[in-house]
C-alpha cells in the first residue's frame, strides 16, 4: 500500500519516469515506463533489478549494440488481421528495419550469454521461438521475412517495378507513353518559342500533374489543346497540347491499373504474413522491453545508480506470511538523484546519505537547522526505497543492503485544502490517524516537521504520543522535527533513536551530514543573527527561553562537530603511524638480506683467494724446476723471474688495495651509523670493499630500494587519465608498493561516471598481493577514492 494517492509527485517519481520516457526509442518503451509500479516480490524486483544491470553493462562497455529503428508496428499487425487488409510501403520498410533490429538484438544477447545470463534467460522465456543456442537461427525465420519484404520493396520505401509480373508490364507501358507525352510537349514548345507565342525567359512547367506549354494570352488559340491555368496578371497562359493530353489520360489510367496492383501485391503478402501476426506482436513486446531496459540502464549511469549486494526482509508471495526475521536495510552512499542531477549541472556535489534501520533502531528521529537538509534526508529515504522496488538501480554504493516493505507512508508537504476546509495541521492530523490505522511490522513511513500547525504545548504532546503507537506495532519510520520532547523520547524508548544534520557554529553554515546517535540543534538565534536580525529582540528572546536551553544545543551540535574533525585526525595520525613502523619492518628486512649476501660474498672471497694461492704455489714450483731445468741460464732465468714477479705484483696490489678501500668504508644499516674497522685479513677487507664499491650490484640494488621508498606516494592521483593509460600507471603504482612492502595505499579516481573507478577495481581484483579494496570512509572522500590494503 502507498499512501497519499499523489504518492509519487510528493517524493518526485514523476519526475523521474518522465526522465526515462525521455530515453526511449519507441513508443513501446513509453508504455511500459508508464505501467512502473510498486511491486512486494522479491524475486520481480530482483530480476527486475538484475536485467537492467546487465543492460547497465552493455551501455557502458559493449560496442555495436542496436539502438536505432525500434518501430512500433503493433498497430498494423493488429489492422492486418482482417482479411483484404494490407500495409503500405511505408510501414513495411519500418517493419523490415525493426525486424532487423530484434534481430540484431537476439543474435547480441545469444553470443553474450555467459556474460548476461538473464537477459539471455529472459529472450528464452519470452516464446519468441528463437533458438539462443545458435545465434545464427531468427525468431520466426526473421531472415525469411526479411527477405520477402525486400523482393517487394526497395530503400525507398517503393514497390519494386518486378515485384510482380503484371507490374513490370504496367509501368513499362507507362514510361513508354510519358517518354512520348515529353517528345510531344517538347516539339509543340520548340514551334511555339519559334512563332514568338511564348514569354521570354520561360520553359516548359508542370501544372496539374501534367507537362504544359507558357503561352502569351494573345495567342493561346493558336495551339490546340487544354487551358490548364493563367498567371496572376493573365497575361499568360498553360496550355497542354491536345496530342498529349489523351495520351496523358491512357498514362492515368494505367496508374489506376498500377494502384491496383501494387494493392494486390501487399494484399498477398499480409495473407502471407497473417498466420504469424501473434508471434510477431510478442517479438515487437520483447523490443518494447529491451527499449525499457535501455532507457533504464542509461539513467541509471546518469545518477550512479547500482544493483545492492543483499536483500533482507520477510518472505513474498503470500500477503499472510510470517516474519522469519525482522527488516532491516544498511544504505552507504545513498544520493537523492534529481537533487544530484541538478547539482551536477552546477557543478556541484551533493552530500551523500549513509543509513541503517533494524530490528533495534527502527524509527529515527531527525533534528537541526532550518535548511540543514532534514527534509532532503527524508525524501531521499522515501525515493531511493520507492525506486528500488520498482525496480530501477538506486543511486546507493554496491554494498548497501536493502529489505521490501509492503507499505510506504508518506507525509511531507503541506497538504492545506480550501475545498475540503482543511488546515495544515488537520490534513497532518488525518495522516498520522491514517498510519496509526494501518501500519504494521512490514511498513514504512516518513513524516515531515512532526507535530508542527499548532501550539507547540499542544502539539508536541500529540506528536509524542503517536510516535509511541507506530513505535508499538513495530513500524520502521523517519521523523523530522525540532520538538525536544521527541528528541528525549528516542533516548528513552526503545526502537527510537536521535539523529542530526550536522552544523558548523563557528561558520554557521550546514554541513547536510547525517549522523545517528545524538539529536541536533536548531540554531534558530545564530541563524537569526547571520540574517540580521534586530539584536534586541534576540536578546529579549534569549531571556525568555533561558540560557542554559542554549547552550545545552550548542554545545551538543559543537561537540558531533569537534567529535568528527578528532575522529579524521586520528585515522590520519594511525595511517601515519603505520606507515612508520612498515618502514622499519622494511629497513630491517634490507639488514637482514644484506647480512646474508655479506656471508655470501666473503665465503666466495675465501674460495677465490685458496684457488689464488694455490695457483701461486704451483707457479713457485713450476719456476724452481725451470731453472733447475735450465742449469741457471741467465734468459731463461730472468723470463721465469719476471713471471713471478708479475704474480707478486697482483697479489700485493690487491691487498693494498683492499686496505685502502676498507679503512674509510661505513655501513648504514636500517638507518643506523655502524663503523666497520679494517680487519687484519686481507681476504676479508678486500670482500667488504666489494659490497661497498659504487660499482657493486649489491650497492645499486640498496641504492634503487632508497630511492624508491623516498620517492614513494601512498596516494594515486588517476583523475583526468584515459582508461589505458590509468591502467599503465596502476600497474605500476601497484608494483612498487608490493616491492617496497607497503601495507596500505590510497587511490583518487574520482566518482564522475564511474569508469575510472570500475577499471581500477577491476585490476585490484586480478591482483593477488591485494587483500582488499574498499571505499574511503565518508569523511575523507568516500566512493571518490578506493583504499588498497595489501596481504
Amino acid at each position: 500500500m502507498l499512501y497519499p494517492s499523489n504518492f509519487e509527485q510528493k517524493l518526485g517519481f514523476d519526475q523521474i519516469r518522465e526522465m526515462i520516457v525521455n530515453r526511449c526509442l519507441s513508443n513501446l518503451g513509453i508504455d511500459l515506463v508508464e505501467k512502473i509500479s510498486f511491486s512486494t516480490n522479491q524475486d520481480e524486483i530482483s530480476e527486475m533489478l538484475t536485467l537492467t544491470a546487465e543492460m547497465k553493462t552493455i551501455q557502458q562497455f559493449e560496442e555495436n549494440f542496436p539502438t536505432q529503428d525500434y518501430y512500433d508496428l503493433i498497430p498494423e499487425l493488429l489492422r492486418i488481421r482482417i482479411p483484404g487488409t494490407y500495409m503500405e510501403p511505408e510501414q513495411l520498410s519500418e517493419l523490415k528495419l525493426s525486424m532487423q533490429t530484434i534481430q540484431s538484438v537476439l543474435v547480441f544477447i545469444g553470443l553474450r550469454k555467459e556474460k548476461y545470463p538473464c537477459l539471455y534467460a529472459g529472450c528464452r522465456m519470452h516464446d519468441t521461438g528463437y533458438d539462443m543456442d545458435n545465434p545464427a537461427s531468427c525468431i520466426l525465420d526473421l531472415a525469411s521475412v526479411i527477405k520477402k519484404v525486400e523482393t517487394l520493396i526497395n530503400d525507398k520505401s517503393q514497390v519494386r517495378d518486378n515485384a510482380s509480373p503484371a507490374l513490370l508490364k504496367i509501368r513499362r507501358e507507362k514510361t513508354a507513353k510519358q517518354n512520348s507525352v515529353e517528345r510531344m510537349v517538347i516539339q509543340s514548345f520548340k514551334e511555339a518559342k519559334k512563332s514568338g507565342w511564348t514569354p521570354d525567359d520561360t520553359d516548359i512547367t508542370i501544372r496539374n500533374g501534367r507537362l504544359v506549354i507558357p503561352l502569351v494570352s494573345n495567342h493561346k488559340r493558336k495551339i490546340p489543346g487544354f487551358l490548364h491555368d493563367e498567371s496572376a496578371t493573365g497575361q499568360t497562359v498553360y496550355i497542354e497540347p491536345a496530342g498529349s493530353f489523351e495520351v496523358n489520360n491512357e498514362i492515368r489510367e494505367l496508374e489506376y491499373a498500377e494502384r491496383r496492383e501494387i494493392i494486390r501485391i501487399l494484399t498477398a503478402f499480409a495473407d502471407s504474413l497473417r498466420p504469424d501476426i501473434e508471434e510477431l506482436i510478442k517479438n515487437y513486446h520483447f523490443l518494447g522491453e529491451i527499449d525499457f531496459l535501455r532507457a533504464k540502464a542509461m539513467f541509471a549511469i546518469e545518477i550512479g545508480g547500482m544493483k545492492p549486494s543483499s536483500v533482507k526482509g520477510w518472505e513474498m508471495g503470500d500477503p499472510q506470511s510470517p516474519i522469519p526475521y525482522p527488516l532491516s536495510l544498511t544504505w552507504h552512499h545513498a544520493i537523492h538523484p534529481l537533487l544530484y542531477l541538478s547539482h551536477k549541472s552546477q557543478k556541484k556535489k551533493v552530500v551523500p546519505l549513509d543509513i541503517s534501520l533494524d530490528g533495534e533502531q527502527r524509527i529515527l528521529v531527525i533534528s537541526g537547522p532550518n535548511a540543514g537538509g532534514k527534509s532532503v534526508c527524508l525524501k531521499t529515504v522515501g525515493l531511493v526505497q520507492y525506486m528500488y522496488q520498482c525496480g530501477l538501480l538506486p543511486p546507493v554504493k554496491e554494498d548497501s543492503e536493502f529489505c521490501i516493505f509492503r507499505n510506504i507512508f508518506i507525509d511531507i508537504g503541506d497538504e492545506q485544502s480550501i475545498d475540503n476546509d482543511l488546515s495544515t495541521y488537520t490534513s497532518k492530523l488525518l495522516n498520522l490517524k491514517f498510519f496509526i490505522e494501518n501500519v504494521d511490522e512490514q511498513s514504512l513511513f516518513l513524516i515531515d516537521e512532526m507535530g508542527t500547525g499548532t501550539d507547540p504545548s499542544l502539539g508536541g504532546p500529540i506528536a509524542e504520543a503517536t510516535l509511541e503507537s507506530l513505535n508499538a506495532k513495530g513500524s520502521y519510520g523517519l521523523v523530522t522535527t525540532h520538538y525536544s520532547n521527541l528528541k528525549l523520547l528516542a533516548g528513552r524508548e526503545s526502537g527510537i533513536f536521535n539523529g542530526a544534520m550536522l552544523f558548523d557554529a563557528k561558520k554557521l553554515k550546514p554541513l547536510y551530514q547525517l549522523k545517528t546517535g545524538k539529536p541536533g540543534s536548531s540554531f534558530a538565534f545564530e541563524i537569526a543573527h547571520e540574517v540580521g536580525f534586530p539584536e534586541e529582540v534576540l536578546d529579549n528572546a534569549r531571556k525568555k527561553t533561558g540560557v542554559s536551553q542554549l547552550d545545552f544545543d550548542r554545545e551538543l551540535q559543537n561537540l558531533e562537530v569537534e567529535k568528527q574533525e578528532i575522529n579524521k585526525k586520528e585515522s590520519e595520525l594511525g595511517v601515519a603511524d603505520e606507515f612508520l613502523a612498515e618502514t622499519i619492518r622494511k629497513y630491517q628486512k634490507l639488514k637482514d638480506d644484506l647480512e646474508k649476501s655479506k656471508k655470501e660474498i666473503l665465503e666466495n672471497a675465501r674460495n677465490e683467494a685458496r684457488q689464488l694461492l694455490d695457483e701461486s704455489n704451483k707457479l713457485i714450483e713450476r719456476t724452481v724446476k725451470e731453472i733447475k731445468e735450465s742449469q741457471a741460464d741467465k734468459v731463461k732465468t730472468k723470463e721465469v723471474r719476471r713471471d713471478l714477479d708479475k704474480m707478486k705484483e697482483k697479489l700485493t696490489g690487491e691487498e693494498s688495495g683492499s686496505k685502502s678501500q676498507v679503512s674509510g668504508s661505513k655501513s648504514q644499516v636500517s638507518g643506523s651509523k655502524s663503523q666497520v674497522s679494517g680487519s687484519q685479513n686481507p681476504i676479508i677487507n678486500y670482500q667488504l670493499s666489494i659490497i661497498n664499491s659504487p660499482k657493486s650490484p649489491y650497492q645499486g640494488y640498496v641504492d634503487d630500494i632508497n630511492r624508491k621508498l623516498l620517492s614513494f606516494e601512498l596516494t594515486l592521483d588517476l583523475r583526468g587519465k584515459r582508461v589505458d593509460e590509468a591502467q599503465a600507471i596502476l600497474q605500476r603504482y601497484i608494483d612498487d608498493a608490493t616491492m617496497l612492502s607497503i601495507n596500505e595505499v590510497r587511490i583518487l579516481h574520482g566518482k564522475g561516471n564511474g569508469v575510472l573507478r570500475l577499471v581500477t577495481r577491476d585490476y585490484l581484483r586480478s591482483r593477488k598481493e591485494v587483500k582488499s579494496a574498499k571505499d574511503e570512509v565518508l569523511e575523507r572522500g568516500g566512493a571518490g577514492w578506493t583504499v588498497v590494503v595489501f596481504r
